[in-house]
């Protein structure tokens, strides 16, 4: 296996795992990990995601080296990697990135696939695929831009020079910097105190985040407002009210 899982309560982490290449996606890599989404996608059991990486890095980027492997008529690389990424973006539930050293090139692209960022602060970010000619195709140009401010995106994609935890916290990137031996903890427990929530109310903020910004203002309040009324037929909004009067800690069921 080229990703270890394990659920914790009701967060589930996937552990990118192959250290020795620091964690460099494969085709058998990204399988793995879609598949194993695609299991939790229906599990009520599970409702966070966090997704780390074993040893000194988060994630290289695509393995190079396997780029160039492919079966006549199957999907290429680039073909998993935009369908992990994609899975990721849409996917029903929150999905933390546990940045535990090296983000560069798909690592980059991959914690912009992600909806919260916790980070080590020994961690480091960096585009780097201008270093090797290659053009990002998992959202390094199209969304970092739309992340952290137009110039210092640019800044990133021209030079490939990484930036530390701290300053992609200032510029946004990240929400938070922790100690390295507390990134598991913090996550843990951040990942704990959204799994108490409403599903249902986090999947539709979610997909509404996710549309905002290629709306105008009024086409997006308007989107907002139709997810609104009909969550108003919601079990979760009844069970939330009612925790409200009785004084005491809702039971969201995620309908």
């Amino acid at each position: 296996m080229t990703i270890s899982h394990v659920r914790q309560g009701a967060v589930a982490w996937v552990t990118l795992d192959r250290p020795s290449a620091l964690n460099s996606l494969t085709q058998e890599l990204c399988t793995q990990f879609i598949e194993k989404l695609g299991q939790w996608r229906n599990d009520a059991e599970v409702r966070v995601i966090v997704v780390t990486g074993r040893g000194r890095a988060f994630c290289a980027g695509a393995d190079l080296k396997a780029a160039s492997e492919r079966e006549p008529g199957q999907k290429d690389l680039l073909d998993v990697i935009v369908e992990l990424f994609d899975t990721l973006r849409s996917y029903p539930k929150p999905v933390i990135a546990a940045v535990n050293g090296l983000a560069y090139a798909g690592g980059l692209e991959l914690v912009l696939a992600c909806d919260l960022v916790i980070a080590g602060e020994s961690a480091k970010f960096a585009d780097a695929h201008s270093n090797f000619g290659v053009f990002p195709g998992g959202g390094g140009a199209a969304i970092l831009p739309r992340k952290i401010p137009q110039n210092v995106a640019r800044y990133l994609l021209f030079t490939g020079d990484p930036i530390s935890a701290v300053e992609a916290r200032h510029y946004g990137l990240v929400n938070e910097v922790v100690p390295d031996a507390d990134l598991e903890s913090r996550v843990q427990g951040l990942g704990d105190k959204l799994s108490k929530k409403s599903p249902l109310v986090l999947a539709n903020m979610k997909a509404v985040a996710n549309e905002a910004l290629d709306k105008s203002v009024e086409d997006a309040l308007r989107h907002e407002q139709l997810v609104c009324r009909n969550h108003q037929r919601s079990y979760d909004l009844s069970e939330g009210l009612k925790a409200f009067v009785e004084k005491r800690e809702p039971r969201f069921k995620g309908y």
